[in-house]
Protein backbone atom coordinates (compact mmCIF):
# COMPACT_ATOMS: atom_id res chain seq x y z
CA UNK A 1 0.00 0.00 0.00
CA UNK A 2 1.12 3.61 -0.82
CA UNK A 3 2.33 5.86 1.77
CA UNK A 4 -0.16 8.50 1.15
CA UNK A 5 -2.97 5.59 0.86
CA UNK A 6 -3.10 5.39 4.77
CA UNK A 7 -5.78 7.68 6.42
CA UNK A 8 -3.88 7.35 9.64
CA UNK A 9 -0.75 8.97 7.56
CA UNK A 10 -2.63 11.14 6.00
CA UNK A 11 -3.43 13.04 8.52
CA UNK A 12 -0.36 13.24 10.05
CA UNK A 13 0.90 14.22 7.14
CA UNK A 14 -1.34 16.92 7.25
CA UNK A 15 -0.50 18.07 11.21
CA UNK A 16 2.76 17.97 10.37
CA UNK A 17 2.48 20.62 7.24
CA UNK A 18 0.17 22.52 10.04
CA UNK A 19 3.20 22.30 12.38
CA UNK A 20 5.71 23.67 9.55
CA UNK A 21 3.28 26.63 8.31
CA UNK A 22 2.62 27.36 12.07
CA UNK A 23 6.69 27.36 12.77
CA UNK A 24 7.46 29.18 9.48
CA UNK A 25 5.03 32.23 10.01
CA UNK A 26 6.07 32.54 13.97
CA UNK A 27 9.78 32.72 12.35
CA UNK A 28 8.83 35.38 9.79
CA UNK A 29 6.64 37.91 12.18
CA UNK A 30 9.84 37.52 14.65
CA UNK A 31 11.61 38.29 11.82
CA UNK A 32 9.88 41.78 11.17
CA UNK A 33 9.49 42.54 14.82
CA UNK A 34 12.87 42.80 15.31
CA UNK A 35 13.44 44.79 11.46
CA UNK A 36 15.19 47.98 12.17
CA UNK A 37 15.27 50.70 9.37
CA UNK A 38 18.47 52.50 8.74
CA UNK A 39 18.08 56.34 8.14
CA UNK A 40 20.50 59.17 6.71
CA UNK A 41 18.98 62.41 7.70
CA UNK A 42 19.74 66.12 6.90
CA UNK A 43 20.44 67.84 10.39
CA UNK A 44 18.22 70.54 10.17
CA UNK A 45 15.85 67.51 10.76
CA UNK A 46 17.21 66.53 14.27
CA UNK A 47 14.91 67.74 16.86
CA UNK A 48 11.81 66.75 14.33
CA UNK A 49 12.82 63.31 13.43
CA UNK A 50 13.67 62.29 16.86
CA UNK A 51 10.22 63.47 17.74
CA UNK A 52 8.74 61.35 14.67
CA UNK A 53 10.79 58.20 15.65
CA UNK A 54 9.75 58.25 19.66
CA UNK A 55 6.11 58.61 18.00
CA UNK A 56 6.47 56.20 15.65
CA UNK A 57 7.96 53.31 17.79
CA UNK A 58 5.64 53.93 20.52
CA UNK A 59 2.55 53.01 17.70
CA UNK A 60 5.04 50.70 16.38
CA UNK A 61 6.89 48.44 18.97
CA UNK A 62 8.10 45.94 16.50
CA UNK A 63 9.82 48.24 14.44
CA UNK A 64 13.20 50.28 15.10
CA UNK A 65 14.46 53.01 13.91
CA UNK A 66 18.34 54.38 13.84
CA UNK A 67 19.02 57.44 12.17
CA UNK A 68 22.68 59.44 11.10
CA UNK A 69 22.48 62.58 11.05
CA UNK A 70 24.85 64.77 8.37
CA UNK A 71 25.02 67.45 5.90
CA UNK A 72 22.69 65.97 2.53
CA UNK A 73 25.95 66.16 0.05
CA UNK A 74 27.96 63.92 2.61
CA UNK A 75 25.25 61.52 2.67
CA UNK A 76 24.43 61.42 -1.19
CA UNK A 77 28.27 60.67 -1.45
CA UNK A 78 28.36 58.19 1.01
CA UNK A 79 25.09 56.63 -1.07
CA UNK A 80 26.83 56.19 -3.98
CA UNK A 81 29.86 54.45 -2.15
CA UNK A 82 27.87 51.77 -0.71
CA UNK A 83 27.10 53.12 2.77
CA UNK A 84 23.87 51.15 3.86
CA UNK A 85 20.87 52.85 4.75
CA UNK A 86 17.20 52.02 3.77
CA UNK A 87 15.85 55.64 3.41
CA UNK A 88 17.62 59.18 2.71
CA UNK A 89 16.35 62.69 4.07
CA UNK A 90 17.64 65.57 2.43
CA UNK A 91 17.70 69.23 2.88
CA UNK A 92 18.21 69.54 -0.55
CA UNK A 93 15.33 67.65 -3.11
CA UNK A 94 18.20 67.43 -6.06
CA UNK A 95 20.25 64.82 -4.42
CA UNK A 96 17.31 61.93 -3.86
CA UNK A 97 16.26 62.51 -7.43
CA UNK A 98 20.11 62.23 -8.49
CA UNK A 99 20.51 59.29 -6.43
CA UNK A 100 17.26 57.86 -8.21
CA UNK A 101 18.75 58.91 -11.96
CA UNK A 102 21.92 57.20 -10.92
CA UNK A 103 20.15 53.96 -10.29
CA UNK A 104 20.99 54.20 -6.38
CA UNK A 105 17.27 54.98 -5.35
CA UNK A 106 13.75 52.97 -6.02
CA UNK A 107 12.52 54.34 -9.11
CA UNK A 108 8.82 56.22 -8.14
CA UNK A 109 9.40 56.22 -4.40
CA UNK A 110 10.77 59.23 -3.83
CA UNK A 111 8.62 62.33 -2.37
CA UNK A 112 8.49 66.03 -1.54
CA UNK A 113 7.83 66.24 2.23
CA UNK A 114 8.81 69.75 3.61
CA UNK A 115 10.35 73.76 2.15
CA UNK A 116 12.55 74.61 5.08
CA UNK A 117 13.49 78.37 6.41
CA UNK A 118 16.78 80.06 7.43
CA UNK A 119 16.90 82.88 10.63
CA UNK A 120 19.48 84.80 12.15
CA UNK A 121 20.25 83.35 15.67
CA UNK A 122 22.14 85.08 18.65
CA UNK A 123 22.87 84.45 22.26
CA UNK A 124 20.43 86.14 24.67
CA UNK A 125 23.42 87.11 26.61
CA UNK A 126 24.02 89.14 23.35
CA UNK A 127 23.93 92.81 22.98
CA UNK A 128 23.02 92.36 19.54
CA UNK A 129 19.42 92.48 18.35
CA UNK A 130 18.25 89.86 15.63
CA UNK A 131 15.20 91.70 14.64
CA UNK A 132 17.31 94.60 13.21
CA UNK A 133 17.93 92.03 10.20
CA UNK A 134 21.24 90.61 8.51
CA UNK A 135 22.75 93.86 8.63
CA UNK A 136 23.33 93.47 12.39
CA UNK A 137 26.25 91.15 11.28
CA UNK A 138 28.19 93.89 9.91
CA UNK A 139 28.57 94.98 13.36
CA UNK A 140 32.02 95.42 15.50
CA UNK A 141 30.97 92.83 18.14
CA UNK A 142 30.57 90.00 15.69
CA UNK A 143 33.88 88.61 15.28
CA UNK A 144 32.34 85.40 14.10
CA UNK A 145 29.39 84.51 11.74
CA UNK A 146 28.19 80.72 11.58
CA UNK A 147 27.12 79.15 8.56
CA UNK A 148 27.03 75.57 7.02
CA UNK A 149 29.75 74.83 4.53
CA UNK A 150 27.81 75.83 1.45
CA UNK A 151 29.67 73.21 -0.61
CA UNK A 152 27.68 70.24 0.93
CA UNK A 153 25.11 71.67 2.62
CA UNK A 154 21.86 73.33 1.38
CA UNK A 155 21.13 75.61 4.64
CA UNK A 156 25.08 76.92 3.87
CA UNK A 157 24.16 77.63 0.09
CA UNK A 158 21.22 79.58 1.42
CA UNK A 159 22.28 81.66 4.01
CA UNK A 160 25.35 82.79 1.34
CA UNK A 161 22.03 83.35 -1.48
CA UNK A 162 20.85 85.89 1.42
CA UNK A 163 24.04 87.75 2.36
CA UNK A 164 24.44 87.95 -1.17
CA UNK A 165 21.30 89.45 -2.00
CA UNK A 166 21.08 91.86 0.96
CA UNK A 167 24.98 92.88 -0.49
CA UNK A 168 26.78 91.69 2.72
CA UNK A 169 28.59 88.49 1.67
CA UNK A 170 31.52 90.24 0.67
CA UNK A 171 31.48 92.25 3.73
CA UNK A 172 31.34 89.74 5.92
CA UNK A 173 33.73 86.68 4.43
CA UNK A 174 36.48 86.97 6.70
CA UNK A 175 33.78 86.31 9.35
CA UNK A 176 32.15 83.39 8.05
CA UNK A 177 33.21 79.79 10.42
CA UNK A 178 31.24 77.01 8.41
CA UNK A 179 29.85 74.35 9.89
CA UNK A 180 30.43 70.63 8.78
CA UNK A 181 26.08 70.53 9.04
CA UNK A 182 23.61 73.01 10.00
CA UNK A 183 23.61 71.26 13.78
CA UNK A 184 27.20 71.51 13.92
CA UNK A 185 26.82 75.22 12.63
CA UNK A 186 24.06 75.80 15.44
CA UNK A 187 26.29 74.44 17.82
CA UNK A 188 28.88 77.10 17.19
CA UNK A 189 26.81 79.51 18.01
CA UNK A 190 25.19 77.87 21.34
CA UNK A 191 28.17 77.43 22.66
CA UNK A 192 30.01 80.88 21.55
CA UNK A 193 32.07 79.40 19.33
CA UNK A 194 30.69 82.19 16.91
CA UNK A 195 28.47 85.40 17.72
CA UNK A 196 25.56 84.73 15.45
CA UNK A 197 24.51 82.05 13.08
CA UNK A 198 22.44 81.64 10.15
CA UNK A 199 20.54 78.66 10.81
CA UNK A 200 17.93 76.18 10.02
CA UNK A 201 14.15 77.08 11.77
CA UNK A 202 13.73 73.93 12.61
CA UNK A 203 16.61 73.93 14.96
CA UNK A 204 16.17 77.75 16.18
CA UNK A 205 12.55 76.66 17.84
CA UNK A 206 13.76 74.02 19.53
CA UNK A 207 13.79 74.27 23.16
CA UNK A 208 16.78 74.29 24.49
CA UNK A 209 17.79 76.86 21.50
CA UNK A 210 14.76 79.07 22.06
CA UNK A 211 15.71 79.09 25.81
CA UNK A 212 19.43 80.39 24.91
CA UNK A 213 18.92 82.68 22.33
CA UNK A 214 16.80 84.90 20.04
CA UNK A 215 16.23 84.51 16.41
CA UNK A 216 14.74 86.37 13.02
CA UNK A 217 13.24 84.36 10.05
CA UNK A 218 15.18 85.89 7.53
CA UNK A 219 12.81 86.56 4.49
CA UNK A 220 12.45 83.76 1.80
CA UNK A 221 12.81 85.92 -1.39
CA UNK A 222 16.44 86.43 -0.64
CA UNK A 223 17.77 82.61 -1.16
CA UNK A 224 16.49 79.42 -3.47
CA UNK A 225 13.39 77.75 -2.02
CA UNK A 226 14.63 74.79 0.25
CA UNK A 227 12.85 72.28 -0.77
CA UNK A 228 13.15 69.02 0.98
CA UNK A 229 13.08 65.40 0.05
CA UNK A 230 13.12 61.46 0.67
CA UNK A 231 14.11 58.56 -1.14
CA UNK A 232 13.42 54.88 -0.44
CA UNK A 233 17.41 53.38 -1.53
CA UNK A 234 17.69 49.76 -3.18
CA UNK A 235 18.57 48.35 0.45
CA UNK A 236 14.88 49.78 1.32
CA UNK A 237 13.10 48.51 -1.21
CA UNK A 238 10.33 46.35 -0.95
CA UNK A 239 10.21 46.57 3.18
CA UNK A 240 7.05 46.28 4.78
CA UNK A 241 8.82 48.51 7.93
CA UNK A 242 9.93 51.29 5.79
CA UNK A 243 6.53 51.81 3.75
CA UNK A 244 5.08 51.70 7.23
CA UNK A 245 7.41 54.02 8.98
CA UNK A 246 7.02 56.81 5.09
CA UNK A 247 3.35 56.03 5.10
CA UNK A 248 3.80 57.74 9.55
CA UNK A 249 5.65 60.35 8.38
CA UNK A 250 2.77 61.55 5.38
CA UNK A 251 0.24 61.63 8.29
CA UNK A 252 -1.26 63.11 10.34
CA UNK A 253 0.98 62.78 12.80
CA UNK A 254 4.18 63.07 10.78
CA UNK A 255 3.46 66.28 9.38
CA UNK A 256 2.13 67.65 12.57
CA UNK A 257 5.18 67.32 14.02
CA UNK A 258 7.25 68.87 10.73
CA UNK A 259 4.57 71.98 11.08
CA UNK A 260 5.35 72.19 15.00
CA UNK A 261 9.55 72.68 14.04
CA UNK A 262 8.79 74.98 11.45
CA UNK A 263 8.70 73.78 8.38
CA UNK A 264 6.67 74.69 5.68
CA UNK A 265 4.31 71.67 4.20
CA UNK A 266 4.24 71.07 0.52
Amino acid sequence: MDFLDSPKRKVKLLLLCTVVMFLMICFSNNVRAGEKILIATASDLNFAMNEICRAFEKSHPGIKVEVSYGSSGNFYAQIKQGAPYDIFFSADASYPALLEEEGFAVKGQRHLYSIGKIVLWVPKKSALNPHEGLKIVLESNVKKLAIANPKHAPYGRAAEESLRYYGLLDKVQDKLVYGENISQTAQFVQTGAADAGIIAMSLAISPKMTSDGNYWIIPTESYSRLEQGYAVLQRGKGKSSVKTFLKFVQGKKGKKILSDFGFILP
